[in-house]
């Protein structure tokens, strides 16, 4: 079988990708943690957490999409030029741009600093994204899925497999949530479906699709190949935007009252909302259990942080 990730007509080198599947193995020892059922509900107790904003300097609009286990943010934002990417180390800002892009996003961050996400080459119509890996060394590599038209990058294991999407020209019957590596290349059959994390050992997978009627959407789970539909109970909408070690899923979902962050774990589901925010979004978590996100507030998006406090931990 074709590899599924080419690197502008080039493999992954051999020794890269054993050294990262001995990291994997040290870290995919542990068990995800069981899920309630949907009907479950809300978590008893609450938790508690310090939340930070997150804002590029002159961004018009920030957005936080991933955190690894060192604290390092990747995510997006807004200028007066466009769209670009960016990481976070230790409170400095770098922006990544894919070379001749004219739209990029930084959407995950590996346990070696390689950082994946999406980009649009200039005329490109708004449905194209492409997928790219950077490494840790700044190098860019492009992520396709082929013979389709369109990858999105979404997360990176610590053994370099990739989960995300790929499409033609629509998000939806054309859809498909993925996992491209040099060694593993699957694919959901959920309609307009799209990968958005999973646990070391790939044991769990998280993302989001749409269902019948073709306007609501829902969120999933996939334990050891067995899909699961993921619905915040009260919810018109749900999405599963990423998963730790431990198997606790993040994600968004909509109500009555607006658009929430929630974090799952065995006690059920816990609402995650910026004080004061008009609507919060939750794209990642770490191993600690620090999400990153975005809310509104005073007509802009901004970044966030949010910390566990320490009665309020995993």
């Amino acid at each position: 079988m074709q590899n599924p990730m080419h690197t502008h007509g080039r493999r992954v080198p051999v020794m890269l990708v054993a050294a990262l599947f001995v990291a994997a193995c040290a870290q995919s020892r542990r068990t995800p943690r069981a899920l309630p059922s949907a009907v479950t509900g809300f978590a008893a107790i609450q938790r508690s957490f310090d939340f930070r904003t997150i804002e590029v300097p002159t961004a018009k609009r920030t957005i936080a999409s991933g955190i690894d286990d060192r604290g390092q943010i990747v995510g997006a934002y807004d200028d007066s030029v466009g769209t670009h990417g960016f990481v976070l180390r230790d409170d400095k800002f770098t922006t990544i741009d894919f070379p001749g892009a004219a739209f990029t996003v930084a959407l995950g961050i590996g346990a070696h600093g390689e950082i994946v996400g999406a980009y649009r080459m200039p005329g490109e119509p708004a449905v194209n994204f492409h997928g790219f890996l950077r490494s840790g060394e700044g190098r860019f590599e492009r992520v396709d899925s082929p013979p389709y038209k369109n990858t999105i990058a979404q997360r990176i294991l610590p053994d370099g497999t990739i989960l995300g999407c790929r499409h033609d020209d629509d998000f939806g019957a054309s859809m498909k949530g993925a996992v491209l590596g040099a060694h593993n290349h699957s694919e959901t059959q959920a309609f307009g479906s799209m990968h958005n994390g999973a646990t070391p050992d790939l044991r769990r997978i998280v993302g989001l699709y749409n269902y019948a009627p073709r306007d609501r959407s829902a969120g999933y789970v996939i334990d050891d190949g067995e899909f699961k539909p993921l619905v915040v109970p009260g919810s018109n909408a749900t999405s599963a935007w990423d998963v730790n070690a431990a198997g606790d899923v993040v994600g968004s979902y909509r109500d009555s009252i607006g658009v929430h962050g929630f974090l799952l774990t065995a006690d059920g589901f816990i609402s995650l909302n910026v004080p004061t925010a008009a609507m919060t979004r939750v794209f990642g978590i770490n191993t600690d259990g620090a999400v990153v996100g975005s809310f509104d507030a005073g007509g802009r998006t901004h970044g966030f942080l949010a910390t566990p406090t320490r009665a309020g931990r995993l």
